[in-house]
């Protein structure tokens, strides 16, 4: 491994520890360091020095039962790392039907112009995915997404919306996502599912989807939403 593709590893307040890669995109792909990242996670999971293990993009964060151990895993992490090996999750294949464009999906158009496509082109496109989810954060159920065709990598708004209803497909940068709820967001909305991502009172999994999961998109025409 090159110097540049050194993860960063470094302490998180008074107890905790993260190891960070995300330095090794574009060189190195989200996935394949997501992979290496879930395989970390699982190797501390066999120890008993944690209270808290999250694995984030292309992150993991540390959370320690003792100080005391807090510069051992400083100092071991990165060896760690050099270990890890590309951790395959059994994931599901979840489809999500999507209305793309109108009113649920307000930036389609100008998602199509930035990229000097058509709507059409732009759907058939992110529709055509095959996404894997890397993990869940921002909020509960909030999929974020890997796979995004790259000839669909387009910026965040420069001014955020205040309020984005729930379902809302969008594109941030090189990935695409689901708001699970109404929430303020920046990313370019191209349409809505009226799947729920996140149930607290199911009995099983909150969420629809886990990381690992793969998720395909499935245009449709019309769906029936709750109101707002």
């Amino acid at each position: 491994m090159t110097t540049e593709q050194s993860p960063k590893v470094f302490r998180l307040g008074e107890s905790a520890v993260v190891i960070d890669c995300t330095n090794f995109f574009p060189e190195v792909s989200r996935l394949t360091i997501q992979r290496k990242i879930w395989w970390l996670a699982e190797r501390c999971r066999q120890t008993d020095d944690f209270i808290d293990i999250v694995p984030g993009m292309n992150n993991l964060t540390l959370f320690m039962k003792s100080t005391n151990r807090i510069n051992y895993w400083l100092a071991q992490l990165g060896d760690f790392w050099l270990q890890a090996k590309q951790m395959n999750l059994s994931g599901r294949n979840v489809e999500i039907p999507i209305v793309y464009g109108g009113e649920f999906g307000p930036d389609l158009e100008q998602v199509a112009r930035y990229h000097q496509l058509s709507c059409e082109e732009v759907i058939r496109r992110h529709s055509s995915g095959s996404y894997t989810v890397l993990f869940l954060g921002f909020q509960p159920g909030f999929p974020y997404l890997d796979g995004l065709d790259s000839n669909l990598f387009t910026p965040r708004l420069s001014v955020p919306r205040i309020s984005i209803p729930a379902g809302s497909v969008g594109i941030g940068g090189n990935q695409t996502g689901i708001y699970p709820a109404s929430a303020p967001g920046g990313w370019q909305l191209i349409g809505r599912t009226n799947m729920p991502l996140f149930t607290p009172q199911s009995p099983g999994s909150p969420t629809l989807v886990t990381p690992g999961d793969t998720v395909q998109f499935i245009p449709v025409a019309s769906l029936e939403f709750d109101a707002e």
